[in-house]
């Protein structure tokens, strides 16, 4: 009988086994069962314990990881950059023509454009940045450029290509009058007319017209249209009665400073150099000036030269000073291939050009260091 119950006990726990089994393997299966474990025939039986309640763990909020914070690195400041570059001397093509284009509606540059990044182009491009506080390199970087594009109209195709068409006459063959002799007085400033002045559009001044227009790449017509008139009135003075009427003119009145020693007497109203010595002219040479508009203007009054160098050349601009005599600061006395190419419409950076190179080379043989200099209006 015992037996029998053992057996019926393994039994039933075996199938409870099974059951275990099976439920676990198949979610389908019926309700859990707990299995009870068999105890042998001869144990004796103990109560069951009274389960304990197990307390049920009290949530508790997350605490959320911080999440590592990367710590800013200084960076090194950069170093500013040089700007960058968008033109140089030595560069050529379409871009340099519609800067030398720019740079004439500034009066920078003659209206001719070369294509060619070369001295004068140079000079102009540092004469600009002298003017707008920029550093005076006379390489045409970003700035520089922005600052030129904004100051300026974008030229046609014709402007920077030299192609120029013959405007509406002002001055013609055959017209007379105070306009005439005006043009013909100019003319023979700059040795284009030889003869006197006579107030009639004749044959010759047809001829010095037609000259003049051709040395300048302006539309050869022998008739003055407005281009040729601004060309003519831009490297001459405007003439004196005496030169109207062919008067010998009279020399402006020295300034007392130059009556006495040697003296480099430099009249602004004549834009005239005088060399003299004791009261007396011993030569007399065509002057060019600083810029007010550009605010480089020659300075005034009574100087001393300083120093002499026959072959100086600009630190500032580069360009070429030859026969240099120093008399204030950075300014000197100087021949200027630039003064001699496009006469009085142009200008200094404040130096005195003279555009006669046998006049100024014997002019440097004469003077000495020590010579005074005035610089005065008549």
């Amino acid at each position: 009988m015992v037996t029998s119950i053992v057996t019926t006990l393994l039994a039933a726990g075996t199938a409870y086994g099974v059951g275990v089994a099976v439920s676990n393997a198949s979610p389908s299966a019926g309700p859990e069962l707990t299995p009870r474990v068999a105890r042998p025939a001869h144990a004796t039986p103990t109560a069951d314990p009274t389960p304990t309640a197990t307390p049920s763990p009290v949530p508790v909020a997350p605490v959320a990881t911080p999440t590592p914070t990367e710590t800013a690195t200084p960076r090194p400041r950069p170093t500013p950059s040089l700007p960058t570059v968008v033109l140089r001397p030595g560069d050529k093509g379409e871009q340099v023509r519609e800067l030398q284009s720019r740079l004439f509606q500034l009066q920078w540059l003659p209206e001719v454009t070369t294509g060619t990044y070369d001295a004068a182009t140079k000079e102009a491009v540092q004469g600009f940045q002298v003017r707008r506080k920029l550093k005076p390199t006379g390489v045409l970087d970003r700035t520089s450029w922005r600052r030129l594009k904004a100051m300026t109209k974008t030229p046609t195709h014709d402007a920077m290509f030299n192609v120029f068409h013959p405007g509406k006459p002002i001055l013609r063959s055959g017209d007379e009058g105070d306009q005439v002799r005006d043009a013909q007085a100019r003319l023979k400033q700059i040795a284009w007319i030889f003869g006197d002045v006579t107030g009639t559009y004749d044959a010759g001044t047809v001829s010095a017209v037609k000259g003049f227009q051709a040395k300048r790449q302006i539309p050869v017509t022998g008739e003055i249209d407005r281009r040729t008139l601004d060309r003519l009135h831009a490297m001459t003075v405007t003439p004196s009665h005496e030169e109207l009427f062919n008067i010998e003119p009279k020399p402006g009145e020295l300034d007392a400073r130059c009556r006495h020693g040697r003296v480099l007497c430099i009249d602004k109203t004549s834009r005239t150099l005088r060399w003299v010595i004791d009261g007396k002219v011993q030569l007399t040479l065509d002057a060019r000036f600083g810029s007010t508009i550009n605010d480089t203007p020659t300075r005034e009054g009574l100087f001393h030269v300083y120093l002499m160098d026959a072959d100086h050349v600009s630190k500032l601009y580069g360009s070429e000073m030859p026969y240099s005599m120093f008399f204030s600061g950075g300014q000197a006395v100087h021949y200027s291939s630039d003064f001699a190419t496009v006469g009085y419409y142009g200008a200094s950076h404040g130096c005195v050009n003279i555009r006669d190179y046998e006049g100024i080379k014997w002019l440097f043989s004469q003077v000495r260091v020590g010579d005074a200099v005035v610089v005065y209006w008549s």
